[in-house]
């Protein structure tokens, strides 16, 4: 009977109340120290950075209390400026904390340099031309020689001079092919410069 008396007694009642009153309190403060260093509220949107240089990218960032990091450099786009950025995580639009890093992936310089294939003379131009295409050269001028395998490459030349086998080119070169006619034997232009000048020398003898 006396605990039973002292479970509704006056006293008890409002020990209770501090208790529970407490306890609130507590929670509410706890609760307030969690938003404030874990920066719950505060939600930044990341902003499109993309064919921006890195200063104006440096400069944006530092008024969202943003910073970045590049990953690395793509293939060159001639859609976006040299050294500007290409691609970026998190994306523009999306909402994230104070001093989140966001990551960046810039345009280099120019297109890198390919290798040309070594197995390509005297391939047919139509296994030649794919090849050449998915490594991302562009077929410049087709001419012909004289050769006993009609359409056959005799010769890969950029820009007026012949490509070695192995040799490395600009992505996007043009690349001129020469091809056999079908006609006959091929015949090279010093062979046959040296002939005509021993004839000239047996005929003034």
């Amino acid at each position: 009977m006396g605990l039973f008396r002292f479970i509704f007694s006056k006293t008890f009642l409002i020990q209770l109340v501090l208790a529970v009153v407490v306890l609130v309190v507590l929670s509410f403060l706890t609760m307030q120290w969690l938003d404030y260093s874990t920066n719950q509220d505060q939600r930044i949107e990341v902003p499109d950075l993309a064919k921006m240089n890195l200063d104006n990218v440096e400069e944006r960032l530092e008024e969202l209390d943003l910073s970045y990091e590049i990953l690395d450099s793509a293939n060159f786009n001639p859609d976006f400026p040299r050294y500007s950025v290409i691609d970026q995580v998190p994306a523009p639009g999306k909402f994230v904390k104070e001093d989140r890093k966001i990551y960046l992936t810039l345009n280099p310089s120019g297109y890198r340099k390919i290798e040309v294939p070594n197995n390509l003379i005297r391939k047919t131009r139509r296994q030649v031309e794919p090849t050449l295409r998915s490594l991302g050269f562009e077929i410049g001028e087709i001419s012909y020689k004289p050769d006993i395998a009609k359409d056959a490459v005799l010769e890969l030349r950029h820009q007026g001079k012949t490509v070695k086998p192995g040799e490395k080119l600009m992505k996007t070169s043009k690349i001129d092919l020469v091809l056999g006619d079908g006609s006959g034997s091929y015949r090279n232009v010093d062979s046959l410069e040296t002939e005509d000048a021993t004839e000239s020398e047996v005929d003034e003898f």
